[in-house]
């Protein structure tokens, strides 16, 4: 049964790799415009959680759904559209295409989805501005600094006003300075466009960010309100 009001929910999830146990039963739910930090030590399940969240690895048993649509009876082409028009993505080291300047970057998701060149790098450097980092709009990701690349990275992760985004460790290869900058722009961003964000982090700080945390450990997810 989807929890009432959520707009992206999985029951029950199992993962198995050979003879490892990724994931063993967890269950997830997130709300519009809300931020959920999904926490835990390294290889407890949580990247694989947010995989089969967005549709990238469909898991074994178990359901996700998403808009009231169940993902795995998805063919592997509509789960492409569903990544490219309705989910954003944030990645440890903002995996910027090095070839592209900062604005073709964060105008690549619109292009992908067929707007014209032009419309596509107004609309990209209207969310540079919200960002703080229009200045960068004609430099590649090689000429900027870690802190203002991950902030292309989230320019590009909500470019096409997506429903969800999904932000893998996000301030994982930056300072404590820049990650407080980057994750105070990302959550206040997306709460504004009234963006869920599936925020995967092992680190307090970050998910302080959060309104509501799930702890994975062993494969198995709780709400934290009720481990403390």
């Amino acid at each position: 049964m989807t929890p009432a009001g959520s707009l992206l929910s999985a029951r029950d999830l199992h993962k198995t790799y050979g003879s490892t146990s990724a994931l063993d039963g967890a269950s997830f739910s997130v709300h519009p415009g809300e931020v959920v930090a999904v926490m835990g030590p390294s290889g407890s399940g949580k990247s694989t959680l947010l995989h089969c969240l967005a549709g990238i690895v469909v898991p074994d048993s178990g359901s996700v759904t998403y808009a009231g649509r169940e993902l795995s009876a998805l063919s592997d082409a509509e789960r492409s559209a569903l990544r490219r028009s309705e989910f954003g993505f944030v990645f440890q080291f903002g995996q910027l295409v090095p070839e592209l300047t900062c604005v073709e970057n964060v105008a690549l998701p619109l292009r992908l989805n067929g707007t014209r060149r032009k419309a596509a790098e107004r609309t990209a450097l209207e969310w540079m501005e919200r960002l703080e980092v229009e200045d960068l709009a004609a430099q590649r990701p090689g000429e900027v600094s870690g802190g203002q690349g991950q902030r292309v990275a989230v320019a590009r992760a909500l470019v096409a006003s997506p429903r969800v985004v999904f932000a893998d460790e996000p301030t994982g290869a930056l300072d404590s300075l820049n990650g407080e900058r980057v994750m105070g722009l990302l959550t206040e961003t997306a709460r504004s466009a009234g963006t869920a964000v599936v925020l995967v982090t092992h680190e307090a700080r970050v998910a302080a960010y959060s309104d509501r945390d799930i702890v994975v450990r062993d494969g198995r997810s709780r709400d934290l309100e009720y481990v403390i």
